[in-house]
């Protein structure tokens, strides 16, 4: 298997690009949310030159947003609803990462091995689940970024976490009194040198 063939993609197509293919059209199942799969030439930019390379152009009909979604792959093997079907999970992939780097703040890398920049990725993964969970758990309706400038907030104050996500908004409970001991007053069988 060559090196072109061994890279699959699937991506949204451009309003601009979308006249600019010479296809045929492949059948369809009629209750499909796919409303066309056509295979054909697509002229693309390689090493700055203009070259046509075969291509498939998917056209799904996305029922939540009543719009059609087109799909361009090199994948020209699997079933049109298995490619619309990853391309879907891509995106959420996307938005995932997506609040990965604008909740938590992560522009850049803090390490530059390997290993150091998996710990950053595996801590960040965790911490994002966590607030998701978090978001999912409380009954608020919380938005993500809301969420977790409140959590900034309020890091370092001691609250339980469970009532706090509830009634983020009332005045936290006082913290228990501290009391300190004093040395002879441990039971280590010694008297107090300086009574008072």
């Amino acid at each position: 298997m060559s090196a072109h063939k061994a890279r699959l993609f699937s991506q949204r197509l451009s309003l601009f690009s979308r006249n600019d293919f010479s296809h045929h059209v492949r059948g369809v199942p009629a209750d499909s949310p796919v409303r066309a799969d056509e295979i054909g030439e697509f002229h693309v930019f390689q090493a700055g030159r203009r070259v046509k390379r075969r291509y498939r152009r998917i056209t799904v009909w996305r029922e939540d947003k009543q719009e059609e979604l087109v799909i361009l792959t090199n994948n020209l093997h699997l079933a049109a609803s298995t490619i619309a079907q990853i391309y879907k999970a891509r995106w959420q992939i996307e938005l995932f990462f997506r609040d990965l780097k604008q909740n938590l703040r992560i522009k850049t890398f803090v390490g530059t091995s390997a290993n150091a920049v998996y710990i950053q990725i595996w801590t960040a993964l965790i911490a994002i689940l966590l607030i998701k969970y978090l978001q999912f758990k409380s009954k608020c309706g919380w938005h993500l970024s809301n969420l977790v400038a409140l959590l900034r907030l309020n890091l370092f104050t001691y609250r339980d976490l469970w009532v706090w996500i509830e009634r983020p908004y009332e005045t936290p409970p006082l913290p228990p009194p501290f009391v300190q001991a004093e040395f002879w007053e441990l039971d280590l069988g010694q008297q107090n040198p300086c009574p008072s």
